[in-house]
């Protein structure tokens, strides 16, 4: 695996050749222990101060780092018809050790930063890549302020990310013309400003699937509920006729287990009136799907989405496809889980935020490879598995786990995994659930002990 993911780096331009081949290193000796700390993934004290001096350089920055990924990203991109841009935030939590010029999560004496994610991801939930991560934090002094900030311009907003998000799903839109870009969020970017600007696209089109958060309005006055009001679009779909029911697999989240839930599904095309704030806007025609849950556990985690989307619903096949794009958001879900608790990211020690940021970079290219394995296997298992390891990555693997001489030709890559997962604990049993990412990091890790032993002793095979 690590001679595959130093080619993520491929291109990378740091302004010094030496340092453009120390990146490149770095990586891969990252990938080989995800959950080290720098000094453990690095072979000995001088590699550990190379390490330390390339994360401190003024040449690294987070954007330069995730460049050629990107564009390799982009590339993997051009092959699928269908591409959602998944964007989300997740809050990494320093406290404990902050670097020197940390500033503010949401307590004045909480440390850290929030990422801001962009993910490539096919509708069968394969990662293709990292698009893009914005870092930001707060001031002491800007805590507590979000009523002052409503009338703002969207600009000088926390919340602008996530039209700069659409924005970039557009631009990749316009360079991947063969591949229809739909930008998945969740309850956070339900920003009226993206309806706008969706709608008033010219050219290649980026499409969007956010789950609603705000309580909007139509035109439509509701005398029922009193002078001035009108009504709300939730009511409006609600009351709808029942399209269809479906089955959905929920994930495991912080909040609640993994569980079938049984929905029932409406749609409906609504025209929505700009908020009270923004009355400058104009209004703007939105289709909405409504999936509840039927028979929920009542724990508060029963399944009620809101979806607001400019993707067609004219027929049922449509609308399940806005509710199939908007659950494969949960990849980033996954992502977040793997870059923080498989790659330890906020066990990293370092006194700035440049430094730690460029870290940062680094391990969520790491993260995404676990990820990008985990589903490849389950969308194209017969792939030769050469497609992805060195040969002394799977033949080590293989003499060691399948206890057996080497074939003739390399095994395809259910077979490769499976030897892989194994060595990460996972038993393989029939009718078990596909091996989430933790075994295959693990077994990641050992193969790339035995990939380096077999390099360093050799093998007459």
């Amino acid at each position: 695996m690590s001679e595959g993911i130093g080619d993520e780096l491929i291109g990378i331009d740091l302004g010094d050749k030496r340092l453009n081949e120390r990146s490149k290193r770095l990586l891969e000796a990252l990938a080989e222990n995800p959950e080290a700390s720098v000094n453990g993934a690095c072979d000995g004290w001088s590699a550990t101060v190379a390490a330390y001096r390339f994360f401190d350089n003024d040449a690294v920055m987070p954007k330069k780092i995730l460049r050629p990924h990107c564009e390799a990203t982009i590339c993997r991109m051009r092959e699928h018809p269908v591409v959602l841009l998944v964007q989300d935030t997740t809050e990494l939590d320093f406290t404990k050790h902050p670097p020197k010029d940390a500033r503010c999560l949401d307590k004045v004496d909480r440390f850290g930063l929030y990422a801001h994610a962009h993910l490539a991801v096919t509708p069968g939930k394969l990662n293709l890549g990292v698009v893009d991560i914005d870092f930001f934090d707060r001031a002491p002094e800007t805590l507590g302020q979000s009523d002052e900030r409503i009338t703002w311009p969207i600009e000088q907003k926390e919340s602008f990310r996530w039209l700069e998000g659409f924005r970039l799903a557009r631009q990749l839109a316009a360079e991947l013309p063969e591949t229809q870009i739909v930008s998945v969020a969740d309850r956070e970017a339900d920003i009226y400003d993206i309806f706008v600007e969706a709608e008033q696209q010219s050219g290649p089109r980026a499409e969007y699937i956010i789950r609603a958060k705000v309580a909007r309005s139509t035109p439509e006055p509701n005398p029922a509920a009193g002078k001035a009001a009108y009504c709300k679009v939730r009511d409006e779909v609600a009351g709808a006729k029942l399209l269809t029911t479906r089955t959905i697999e929920l994930s495991e989240t912080p909040k609640r287990q993994a569980r079938t839930a049984q929905v029932e599904i409406r749609a409906l095309t609504v025209l929505v009136k700009p908020p009270h704030a923004r009355p400058h806007l104009p209004p703007v025609t939105l289709n909405v799907v409504l999936a509840e849950e039927v028979n929920g556990p009542g724990d508060g985690t029963d399944v009620s989405w809101l979806l607001l989307t400019s993707l067609p619903i004219g027929t049922i096949e449509e609308v399940l496809k806005v509710i199939d794009y908007y659950v494969a958001r949960w990849v980033a879900e996954i992502f977040f889980r793997m870059w923080k608790t498989g790659c330890r990211i906020e066990e990293i020690q370092l006194e700035t935020l440049a430094r730690l940021k460029n870290c940062l970079a680094m391990y969520a290219i790491v993260a995404w490879r676990v990820l990008y394995l985990t589903y490849l296997n389950r969308t194209c298992p017969t792939l030769p598995c050469e497609t992805v390891f060195t040969k002394s990555e799977w033949k080590s693997v293989w003499l060691v786990v399948a206890k057996k001489p080497l074939p003739s030709k390399p095994p395809d890559l259910a077979e490769m995994m499976r030897l892989i997962t194994q060595l990460g604990g996972y038993n393989n049993r029939a009718g078990e659930a596909p091996p989430g990412p933790q075994p295959i990091w693990i077994g990641l890790r050992r193969m790339a002990d035995f990939a380096q032993a077999w390099q360093t002793f050799g093998h007459e095979t």
